[in-house]
């Protein structure tokens, strides 16, 4: 046991020095954002969540009852700390908590229940910081652009949130503002997911998420570009166009960027809302056959 903790101490070191070299090497290192902290917090929390399993399971007879009741409580205490995790490393790490929460059919239940939080708990970018990535990607001031502009978002994501304007000429819009250090931190986060995810499997040959880092590697940018976004909307309007019932928001693309996306505002509920759709005398049973 005392040969698998030095194992591990030494994987999680290589795993800090390895993501440390990268990023100097890249020179656009952010101690206060990423650095030391933000690169010590996933390797400490995958270090603390792989001591657990190694020492916590070794004390009883494998699939034994008391056995499944332990495991049950130690997948509970790492689902935990690393829904805290990604809380507080925000963007990426959300973005990859909330497709780990989605793994109904892989995960077990403690891990699921415990990170489906993150899909409607995101962390939200302060005014601002909106205001900042306006300024940014389209040179001007908020109150340049907009008549009025709900401080409150509607909702917030992962890599976004969506706020409420409207534009001088009176036309509501919605205003997705990508929250300012997701794009430089994005291809960071990858790198050092990946070393850990390695780091782990050294430890437990059974595990099995690279898959998980590659779908990330290779859907994220596209998911970061706002203005790909846009043309997949304008892509699926066409190809929608024959169902009068459906409504795609048009996109102002004089106004939209990689990180700011400008879309006609459509009032409506969510398609899981029934209270809203008994409101508006809306048939539930005709919107589940479409």
């Amino acid at each position: 046991m005392a040969r698998r903790a030095l194992k591990l101490a030494s994987w999680t070191s290589m795993a800090l020095a390895a993501s440390g070299f990268y990023l100097y090497s890249k020179e656009y290192l952010d101690l206060n954002d990423f650095g030391a902290v933000r690169v010590g917090r996933a390797v400490a929390t995958t270090a603390v969540i792989s001591y657990d399993y190694l020492t916590s399971l070794r004390r009883v007879p494998y699939g034994s009852k008391e056995y499944l009741q332990l495991r049950s409580k130690v997948h509970l205490r790492s689902a935990r700390r690393l829904c805290e995790l990604c809380c507080a490393n925000r963007g990426t790490f959300i973005k990859v908590g909330q497709h780990l929460g989605a793994l109904d059919y892989l995960l077990p239940e403690e891990y699921t229940s415990t990170l489906k939080v993150l899909h409607s708990q995101a962390p939200q970018s302060s005014m601002q910081e909106v205001r900042q990535v306006i300024r940014e990607d389209l040179g001007k001031e908020i109150h340049d652009l907009f008549v009025s502009f709900d401080d409150t978002p509607l909702g917030a994501a992962s890599l976004a949130q969506v706020h409420k304007a409207v534009l001088h000429d009176g036309r509501t819009v919605a205003v997705k503002v990508q929250h300012p250090k997701v794009q430089a931190q994005s291809s960071k986060d990858i790198l050092l997911m990946e070393v850990l995810v390695l780091a782990v499997k050294q430890l437990f040959p059974e595990f099995e998420f690279m898959w998980l880092v590659d779908e990330a590697k290779k859907n994220l940018p596209l998911e970061l570009d706002f203005l790909n976004e846009g043309r997949n909307a304008e892509k699926v309007a066409q190809m929608l166009k024959h169902f009068d019932f459906l409504k795609v928001p048009r996109i102002h693309w004089e106004l939209s960027t990689k990180r700011v996306l400008l879309m006609e505002f459509v009032d409506g509920g969510q398609v899981n809302d029934r209270d809203y759709m008994e409101r508006n005398k809306i048939d539930v049973n005709e919107v589940t056959k479409h």
